[in-house]
């Protein structure tokens, strides 16, 4: 699997994670179905997806992607979605999430180029 593939499924990974933690909230307690179903579906995919790009990346940069990119999108979700407010402090660290994920694919040698 090429290094554009692999990062391919790690973005659907985190796609299908940050579907599933939507629905999580929309599930209320799990006592909804449709939503409830929609989590375990989407958390099944997003670990098959996850473990397979283990296959390539080191498990400390898949998981560096892939939890802040997964903060930085959750949280837009939040706040378009449901409506969450984001103050400056908040703002603020996930832009320096995203440049950590920036500055680790860019510029660290534990990532193949």
């Amino acid at each position: 699997m090429s290094l554009a593939q692999t990062y391919l499924l790690l973005g659907f990974a985190i796609v299908a994670e940050v579907i599933a933690t939507t629905a999580l909230k929309a599930s209320d307690g799990f006592t909804r179905l449709w939503p409830s179903v929609i989590v375990v579906v989407g958390y099944g995919i997003a670990f098959v997806l996850l473990s397979l790009t283990l296959r390539v990346l080191p498990t400390g940069i898949v998981y560096a992607v892939w939890s802040g990119a997964g903060v930085v999108l959750i949280t837009a979700v939040s706040w378009i979605w449901y409506r969450q407010a984001l103050d400056l402090p908040a703002l603020a660290g996930l832009g320096l999430i995203v440049a950590g994920v920036v500055v680790i694919n860019l510029f660290s040698k534990s990532v193949s180029h």
